[in-house]
């Protein structure tokens, strides 16, 4: 398929943003509409996300970057092109937390609070913005026999990309109904976000061909662990607190 999705005045415009751009448009709309339900302020939301927005897209480069340095390092013009791809998730989220502590230090607003109202809006845009992966022929598992595998370079593999597509969605509905339906303490939203996506990239991650790596090891299955951990710590307090 054509990375290209149309022209404006003769510059490219690639789907690969033209995706993530839709995700983060939808994910802006679902977190107002939350903000609205809880009386949260929408212009303390709106001032977060123009700045959290460039973070979070600059974090998910350099981490990417920093772990594919052996290319990088003999091509360095194209550290800033990330029109053909080269965002890290992983990197964005942690800009983007990074991002809302101080936020909210300086506006005294609790940070896990904005970060419950924006996780869900973080896995719808996730769902959508793994589809420029598959434009991009990008982010595919090994070989397989499956009936819904997928061909690039005329071998059938696992369409990995889907896979997280779908599990991401999944996660969007489930924290959308279980912030509307339970009773829920400031924090929890995060730590399921931090359990359910971490759990699920990782198993994932063992599927793809194209990991990150560091000493050999695939450092999403890594941070995947670490952030598992870090929500069920999360969880754990919150619940010791409400008790």
């Amino acid at each position: 398929m054509n990375p290209v999705a149309f022209k404006v005045f003769g510059v490219e415009i690639m789907w690969y943003g033209v995706l993530i751009s839709l995700g983060v448009l939808l994910g802006v709309f679902f977190a107002l509409k939350e903000c609205r339900r809880i009386g949260f302020k929408e212009d303390n939301l709106l001032d977060f996300l123009l700045m959290a927005i460039p973070a979070a897209i600059v974090g998910a480069r350099i981490y990417y970057v920093i772990f594919s340095w052996d290319y990088y390092s003999q091509n360095i013009s194209e550290i800033i092109n990330i029109r053909n791809g080269g965002l890290a998730i992983h990197g964005a989220l942690i800009a983007g937390i990074i991002v809302s502590v101080l936020f909210c230090k300086r506006r005294k607003i609790n940070p896990l609070l904005l970060l419950d109202i924006l996780m869900p809006s973080v896995a719808l845009g996730q769902s959508i913005g793994r589809w420029g992966n598959f434009i991009n022929q990008e982010a595919h598992g090994g070989p397989t026999d499956l009936p819904w595998g997928i061909v690039v370079d005329g071998q059938k593999v696992h369409p990995t990309f889907l896979y997280e597509s779908i599990i991401t969605l999944c996660i969007f509905i489930f924290l959308t109904w279980f912030r509307k339906n339970k009773k829920t303490t400031d924090g929890q939203v995060l730590a399921l976000y931090l359990i359910l996506y971490s759990a699920g990239r990782f198993f994932i991650e063992g599927l793809r061909t194209d990991s990150l790596m560091f000493f050999g090891m695939r450092i999403a299955q890594l941070v995947s662990l670490g952030s598992a951990i870090a929500g069920i710590a999360i969880w754990m307090l919150l619940k010791r607190k409400k008790t």
